[in-house]
């Protein structure tokens, strides 16, 4: 009954998609048989946000399965390491995993893309995109020859700038920045003259604290408190123009799930959009509490990028974008897509959000 009862109310509220969670042809014996799956995570145990999202997505395909699917959650290094889950899965060593697709552009380069691009789609854009406008399909396309179905599941919205050890007042102060940044942002970094460093989530305090890099970017006030970061870096820069609205994936072993009865592929893939709206109302509610405890709590100096860096930075970002489209078919495919999208939606964006935000 408890079962029955949520998924009612999940399909009522509009959070489930409307694809049947229970289609009629599994059999008596497809729904008496238990199976376990193992999900693999780039993140620290439990680690808020990010780590607890994929504990609740775990934890939703198992109560609406009625626990015929159990999900058990690894954190990063517990059965591969944060940046191996993707080969985890694509082996068939775990079933399923979460993180973000940038952590893989040595895989593709186009999979980047579909977790944040420098001065591009905001949170509820991104999903108009991936939902209505055709980036799930490509998202799809690109892993295919991996073995793997990705599935949107989770967004932390827009991003802090970072921590940073030093002022930053002119574009001249990024060059020779060592900074924790992956992905797009990381490649405008080194445009600019900084030096990008990719790290997992858990080595990045030692790390600033240390000198080992100068400054990192992780995701809001939210996660930079848990990691007590104000405490290794003096100030704490906006906007995040680099991650706009970071699309966390599931990766899904495409045999696994395809393995499964009709009901059972429907609920893994519907949980994964439950959790996908739930993080970024999670984000939005947490971001806001802690960063009145940094501000007021911890003194924080919290600083907007100068308006010539953001400039720079924008005109340098088009340029990376553009190159890595075209180094390959997949990439310049995805790019066309994504940025014919952005150019459509942002001038409704113009004249609805960003026209409403600006006189509230």
């Amino acid at each position: 009954m408890k079962r029955r009862n949520f998924i009612k109310a999940a399909a009522s509220s509009g959070i489930i998609a409307t694809t049947s969670l229970a289609p009629a042809s599994a059999s008596v014996g497809e729904k008496a048989k238990k199976i376990k799956w193992k999900m693999v995570t780039s993140w620290p145990k439990n680690f808020p946000g990010l780590g607890t999202g994929a504990n609740n997505l775990a934890k939703l395909i198992t109560e609406m399965s009625g626990g015929r699917l159990k999900v058990k959650v690894y954190s990063a290094n517990e059965l591969v390491p944060a940046f191996e889950t993707f080969d985890a899965v694509s082996r068939g060593t775990a079933q399923m995993a979460h993180g973000a697709s940038y952590y893989w552009k040595g895989k593709s380069q186009a999979a980047q893309f579909f977790a944040a691009v420098p001065f591009g789609l905001t949170a509820q854009e991104m999903n108009g995109w991936l939902y209505t406008g055709g980036g799930m399909e490509l998202w799809k396309e690109t892993y295919k020859k991996f073995g793997i179905i990705p599935a949107a599941a989770g967004n932390t919205g827009v991003q802090m700038a970072g921590w940073f050890n030093k002022e930053i007042k002119s574009v001249d102060d990024l060059k020779g920045l060592k900074m924790r940044i992956p992905g797009l942002g990381g490649e405008v970094l080194k445009r600019a003259g900084g030096t990008p460093v990719s790290l997992p989530g858990h080595e990045i305090f030692t790390s600033l604290k240390t000198g080992v890099i100068d400054a990192t970017e992780w995701v809001g006030p939210y996660n930079d408190l848990a990691f007590g970061l104000h405490k290794a870096a003096k100030f704490y820069y906006y906007p995040g123009w680099h991650e706009p609205g970071t699309t966390l994936e599931a990766l899904i072993n495409k045999k696994a799930l395809e393995s499964l009865p009709d009901d059972l592929q429907s609920i893994v893939l519907n949980a994964c959009k439950i959790v996908n709206q739930q993080m970024t109302a999670e984000y939005t509610t947490r971001n806001h509490q802690a960063l009145d405890t940094l501000v007021n709590k911890h003194k924080v100096k919290v600083l907007k990028l100068p308006d010539e860096v953001l400039k720079t930075l924008q005109k340098l970002s088009d340029e990376v974008v553009s190159k890595i489209a075209a180094e390959d078919k997949m990439s310049e495919k995805v790019f066309k897509s994504f940025t014919a999208y952005r150019d459509q939606v942002r001038q409704w964006t113009a004249i609805s959000e960003m026209a409403y935000l600006n006189n509230r």
